[in-house]
């Protein structure tokens, strides 16, 4: 009878492990971002993203036998919207955070996540101030908007050799803040003349205002700092009074929703964006998933957000723990490998190595400037 319990106990042993994995607690990871509204086509990549990383953790037992749970809100890219959301993940035990897309909704969630100790990493949030020491739980892996800013002020009065330059924006905290780094590179080097500085109303069905203005000014180049759908209205303006100014923007604009929407004015327009890593094993692998599991071209920051997502799955793993210290121990000093390459964080959480390039339309598309 010995002998037979003593046979019994390592199966026992084995049975209690097995229930202990089973029942470990879920890692929660909230996905925040726009997934309705004009600005769903930055925010939608970024949640499939995160469901595709979550679904080949799971598949190998999750992490560290905990399965990968997310929890998915609509900020629809508002600030109002996504500090409510920042509260409500909060309150719902999440720990950690993919999101959110839009640097003015971001900006108003970080206060929330600050002082609740919640990690938060975005793939497309790049104002410039989010990483100046404000906000300690906040991570990205996309560069800042002075790095974005600096590429296209080079690339205008260096590669097209503009001379006189308006800069619009749309008053918003991405846009009006890449605005004025790009007044501000071009100044402290007295690269070109800023013949006009102004900002623009979003939504506003007519920019014909504007246009005469930066006709007027008799600029070379204007610079836009803003999202897709204001681009494609003034760009669209500009070439129908048959201006052949040069439009240069952000990657708010490097999407397909602004060739969509401009069609055929699109054409020549340049806009910056993270370099393309299609060549990357880890890009391959998601784009993969992405086509099998949705059909077509996962569009922008995708590649951004599933290296966000593998950064913080990563650090978790090898925290062992969701504990905001030993995460963010492990961000800034160990390594993850990413469509990116193999990055880690600074000590103001932005992504090393991870950088812009320039992209225009042509035929259609956007592909990178050689």
């Amino acid at each position: 009878m010995r002998k037979m319990y003593a046979t019994l106990l390592p199966f026992a042993a084995a049975a209690v492990l097995a229930a202990n994995a089973f029942a470990a607690d879920p890692v929660k990871i909230g996905v925040a971002g726009a997934h309705s509204g004009d600005l769903a086509s930055y925010g939608i990549p970024t949640m499939r993203a995160a469901e595709l990383v979550a679904e080949n953790i799971n598949a190998k037992g999750g992490i560290n036998g905990a399965k990968v749970e997310l929890v998915i809100e609509d900020d629809v890219c508002k600030p109002e919207t996504a500090a409510n959301i920042a509260a409500k993940l909060v309150s719902a035990g999440v720990k950690l955070v993919i999101g959110h897309i839009c640097s003015g909704a971001t900006k108003a969630a970080l206060p929330v996540y600050t002082e609740s100790d919640v990690i938060v990493m975005s793939p497309s949030a790049t104002d410039t101030d989010m990483t100046s020491g404000k906000y300690p739980t906040f991570y990205r892996t996309i560069a800042p908007n002075n790095a974005q800013a600096q590429a296209i002020v080079e690339f205008v009065t260096g590669t097209l050799k503009a001379q006189k330059i308006a800069i619009i924006h749309d008053k918003g905290d991405y846009g009006k803040g890449l605005a004025e780094d790009a007044q501000n590179a071009i100044r402290k080097g007295a690269l070109a003349e800023v013949v006009l500085f102004e900002g623009i109303t979003p939504g506003a069905v007519d920019y014909s205002a504007i246009v005469q203005k930066v006709k007027m000014a008799r600029a070379d180049a204007v610079i836009f700092g803003g999202y897709h759908p204001e681009a494609s209205k003034i760009v669209t303006q500009m070439r129908k009074k048959e201006m052949k100014t040069l439009f240069l923007s952000d990657d708010g604009v490097k999407d397909d929703s602004f060739v969509k929407i401009a069609g055929k004015y699109a054409e020549g327009v340049y806009a910056t964006g993270p370099a393309d890593v299609s060549g990357n094993p880890v890009t391959k692998q998601y784009r993969a998933a992405y086509t099998a599991k949705y059909g077509g071209e996962p569009g922008a920051f995708f590649d951004n957000a599933v290296a966000a997502a593998i950064a913080l799955t990563n650090a978790v793993e090898k925290a062992g723990s969701t504990e905001i210290k030993k995460v963010a121990e492990v961000l800034h000093n160990q390594i993850a490998v990413t469509p990116f390459g193999e990055i880690m964080f600074d000590k103001n959480g932005d992504a090393m190595g991870v950088g812009y390039t320039m992209y225009t339309v042509k035929d259609g598309k956007f592909e990178q400037v050689k």
